[in-house]
């Protein structure tokens, strides 16, 4: 937990390389090389055709809504004063999708079809992937 009392993530052997490339501000995720399917969130397998032979990737961060609910009722207190904000799946150019938070401007206007591009949230020693419209980023 940090000091705010937000959650933080703790990397393990198949996320270390995701987080730490987070830290360093690039967006990575695995590509396989016997099925050329990306994946995400970062596995010891393909989950297209359970090879081992993964790559790691950096995204462009440019992606499309796919789904977004707006929260109201914080999950725990520390983050009541971020009330309310939009979570979201973002379908990634690359072909594979993440859930994030859309922040900046009015929750209640990001919509299915939005373009998003990726911005990041320091939060103790980690850095957050989340999203952002994108400049003329209507659907």
């Amino acid at each position: 937990m940090t000091a705010e009392g937000k959650p933080v993530p703790v990397p393990t052997a198949e996320t270390r390389h995701y987080w730490t490339a987070c830290r360093e501000g690039v967006l990575s995720y695995q590509h396989c090389l016997a099925c050329s399917r990306p994946q995400f969130y970062p596995r010891t397998l393909c989950v297209g055709c359970g090879g081992a032979r993964l790559e790691w990737r950096a995204s462009r961060g440019l992606g499309t809504v796919h789904a977004v609910t707006v929260v109201y009722r914080p999950p725990t207190a520390a983050f009541r004063p971020e009330v309310p904000y939009a979570v979201a799946l973002v379908d990634l150019d690359e072909g594979f999708r993440m859930m994030a938070n859309v922040v900046g401007g009015a929750p209640e206007t990001v919509a299915i079809g939005d373009r998003v591009r990726l911005v990041w949230e320091q939060r103790g020693d980690a850095v957050l992937p989340q999203f952002t419209r994108a400049e003329g980023g209507g659907r």
